[in-house]
């Protein structure tokens, strides 16, 4: 998602004001501390990792084993052929009297080891059959017999009832791909957006960069690969997200909306409350590790890493470079209303506060009518400045206001109860949405804390939001939360009929703690400064949501394709007719197959979409040839996506190479040519995780409309989408206003007629066109082709059965 920004801006060599980074340490050593930090997170991890170690058996295994050995000598049997008998003669020997006890010692240590040994040999098998991505490259629908015979073979080894982080010691690490491969890939990928000249150029460099530089550097990353977890995930995380010094606002953070046409509850407090409780059972169960881990086919683990920094968590803001602090605990949240900054306890003596509790709390807040402190109000601004100001400021702030800003910083999660509604107006739909998304992607620059891991967002009129910080983790993580943070504020935990949270609150508890600014006179000026360019960034952004609900999955389903592909190619046809031209499309897909895996760049805008696209703008080609110039760019983007998930891309391996030769103080005109390219469309998909906690087919209403990001360009546009059940799809679109090239609005309209045009090509899809436009006419203007449905219902929606 908003990864697509960090990487565009990444420039390893400068920081913001164009200085040099020292990056004067020996890459060995750079290594070395990648590796001492991967085995120092193995270490902290210790006591959670026995249960998930021993995976796939169980300390009751351990317990089995040696009662089957007891039971054997019992019955004047020897299992271990002789070596118990060896055992207890390397023992002290304690007496004839504890010769029994000599006995039982010698055989539990042969348990133990015969325990151990087939533990090994589990995580061994089990790493080994993960590493297979046959799986992957199989057409879409069939399965060979080699990969049925893996399914079960996994099935075997996965053991039963997995923790959270259970497959995390038998996850393969990322392969580091052959170096001719990356590089014939990125000189495919360019291939459609150069001219002949200027391709040969970079052919030219590539070959230079073969031969003189690309074996060294191929090394050490070889190197790495052996010693630390993953070989780019810490330097991703440094470089592209901790090293920017950009304003986190737009840039990184990106946001999650609400479901889309119903609010359980138009009490904001309430909603507060049900959405808190439910954000800290997920922590519940995620400290428990009774958060299931996620499986592909239902047997391909992913890797969980990224679940550890959900909560807790702040992106403490450096000179140079940013860093994560995460706790271990926290018991309170901090909460922002009206400019003035609250704690609020989310636990008492007997535990976690019941829902109609944390409600009192935040309507206590929102009751209290002491006005916000001269600067207070606009302080948050400072999290939206560019890095390097903030932590100059913060130095100063930490020194004068210590307590306030360590209650911030070491809540559990942000909240902001914002004074104003949000979400689906009857009156306005379109404005509405738009609105909506600018709300939770910007705010009014100052009213979320943009370093905090996220931001709960809860609007006047019982809207939810999130804002979420990307350094930590990427969108499938937060977006797993946040689903069973809706399904269980709704559906489990739910309301009265006077919309309130459920029981009786405690009004014993004590108030929220108001937070008091010690603001010195010398930081006013840069909260001021913080608030205007804040302001401006915001301004600039033009946000565009609009649900297209002509024709969702089950449609491109039955059209035997993939779904992503499917909207992949409408996409680069709907940018072609906006821009009448092609350019590099930036689509992040996940590398979780692998140990702290993140993510890897499919690089959409191929050679064979590019023909399709010029097909459908051609009178003169036939539906049937369109269709078949459509199903070889479909199978094209379907190969770069597994390549790029099986960790065959290419992007970031180039990057890790660029890093490198930066360590190395090696100059290679090839890899400052790849980190130059103008990525004028990002998009992502944003994935629905936990079906089973929606029941889509009677209440298609609630289901999370996704979320969105900034734009990655001044001139490009971010594109994310989601599929909301069967039958709708709903898109986010961002641009710069300032930018004479690029318009959301025009966009989401080019979308939804490419997307009408393509479905036009299958028999099926042609009664869809409605009246729409045919390929190469001009569409109509206005809100999407058809309404948003406006639900005759209240602003208190029907509550579904609670029993998901």
């Amino acid at each position: 998602m908003a990864e697509a920004h960090q990487a565009v801006g990444f420039r390893p060599s400068l920081t913001s004001d164009g200085a040099e980074v020292d990056l004067s340490a020996s890459v060995l050593q750079e290594i070395y501390l990648s590796g001492l930090r991967s085995w120092k997170r193995h270490l902290c991890r210790f006591w959670n990792d026995f249960l998930t170690g021993v995976f796939p058996a169980s300390p009751l295994s351990w317990l089995f084993l040696f009662s089957a050995i007891q039971l054997a000598w019992f019955l004047q049997l020897d299992p271990s052929l002789g070596l118990t008998e060896k055992i207890k003669e390397l023992l002290p020997d304690w007496g004839a009297q504890h010769h029994r006890l000599r006995g039982v010692l010698a055989a539990a240590l042969f348990a133990s080891c015969l325990w151990g040994a087939l533990i090994f040999t589990l995580h061994v098998a089990l790493r080994l059959l993960l590493s297979y991505h046959g799986w992957l490259l199989e057409p879409h629908g069939a399965m060979s017999s080699p990969t049925k015979t893996w399914l079960a073979l996994v099935r075997i080894f996965s053991g039963r009832h997995p923790m959270l982080f259970s497959y995390q010691r038998s996850l393969p690490r990322q392969p580091v791909p052959s170096v001719q491969d990356t590089v014939h890939k990125y000189l495919e990928s360019v291939r459609p957006v150069l001219s002949d000249e200027d391709f040969d150029w970079t052919a030219v460099l590539a070959q230079e960069f073969l031969r003189l530089q690309a074996s060294l550097l191929q090394w050490y990353l070889q190197l790495k690969s052996w010693w630390a977890s993953n070989y780019v995930t810490d330097w991703w995380e440094e470089f592209v997200y901790l090293r920017s010094r950009n304003s986190l606002m737009v840039n990184s953070n990106y946001y999650m909306m609400d479901f889309l046409y119903v609010t359980p509850t138009p009490v904001q407090a309430a909603r507060a409350g049900n959405a808190v409780h439910a954000l800290l059972l997920y922590r519940h169960h995620l400290n428990r590790q009774e958060i299931l881990p996620t499986l592909l086919m239902g047997v391909r683990p992913l890797c969980s890493a990224q679940y550890e920094k959900i909560f807790n968590t702040t992106r403490i803001p450096g000179v140079q470079k940013d860093h994560i602090r995460h706790l271990r605990d926290s018991r309170h949240v901090a909460v922002f209303h009206r400019g003035r900054f609250f704690r609020v306890g989310t636990h008492s003596q007997s535990g976690l506060l019941s829902p109609r509790d944390l409600e009192q709390q935040f309507q206590r807040i929102l009751d209290d009518p002491s006005p916000a402190c001269p600067h207070e109000e606009h302080l948050a601004a400072l999290t939206a400045a560019p890095r390097d100001t903030w932590a100059q400021v913060r130095r100063s702030l930490k020194s004068q206001a210590e307590d306030a800003l360590e209650a911030v910083e070491g809540a559990a999660f942000f909240v902001s109860l914002d004074s104003e509604p949000a979400g689906l107006a009857r009156e306005d739909p379109a404005a509405s949405l738009d609105a909506y998304a600018h709300a939770l992607l910007a705010g009014r620059g100052h009213d979320r804390w943009y370093d905090k891991s996220f931001t709960l967002i809860v609007f006047s009129n019982g809207k939810l939001g999130l804002s979420v910080e990307h350094s930590w983790a990427d969108c499938p993580i937060s977006g797993h939360m946040w689903e069973f943070t809706l399904a269980t504020e709704c559906f489990q935990l739910g309301y009265s009929v006077d919309g309130h949270c459920k029981g009786h609150p405690d009004p014993s508890l004590p108030r929220p703690q108001r937070l008091h600014w010690d603001l010195p006179e010398k930081i006013h000026l840069s909260i001021s400064l913080a608030l205007r360019g804040a302001k401006t960034l915001s301004g600039d952004v033009d946000c565009h949501v609009f649900p297209f609900s002509h024709f969702g999955k089950s449609f491109i389903k039955r059209c035997h394709l993939s779904s992503d592909s499917f909207i992949q190619m409408a996409l680069q046809l709907a940018h072609f007719r906006d821009r009448g031209q092609f350019c590099l499309t930036y689509e992040s897909t996940m590398t979780r197959l692998f140990l702290e895996g993140r993510t890897e760049t499919v690089r959409s805008c191929t050679r064979e979409a590019c023909s399709f696209v010029r097909a459908m703008e051609d009178k003169e080609k036939t539906d049937s040839q369109c269709l078949a110039l459509f199903r070889l760019a479909v199978d094209k983007h379907q190969a770069l996506l597994k390549a790029a998930m099986s960790g065959q891309g290419a992007d970031r391996h180039l990057f890790a190479l660029c890093i490198v030769a930066q360590f190395l103080h090696l100059q290679s005109p090839f890899l400052d040519q790849v980190h130059s390219e103008q990525w004028q469309l990002a998009t992502s998909q944003i994935p629905v995780q936990q079906t089973h906690l929606f029941d889509v087919h009677n209440y298609p209403d609630y289901v999370s409309s996704g979320g969105g990001f900034g734009p990655i360009d001044d001139h490009g546009y971010g594109v994310s989408y989601i599929f909301m059940g069967d039958e709708m799809i709903t898109f986010h679109i961002s641009s710069k206003k300032s930018s004479t090239k690029t318009d959301s609005h025009r966009l989401g309209q080019h979308i939804e007629d490419a997307l009408l045009d393509v479905a036009s090509l299958f028999q099926e899809g042609k009664r869809l066109k409605r009246g729409c436009r045919g390929r190469g006419e001009e569409g109509p203007r206005g809100y999407r082709c058809g309404p948003l449905p406006c639900h005759p219902r209240g602003s208190m929606a029907p509550m579904p059965s609670t029993n998901f």
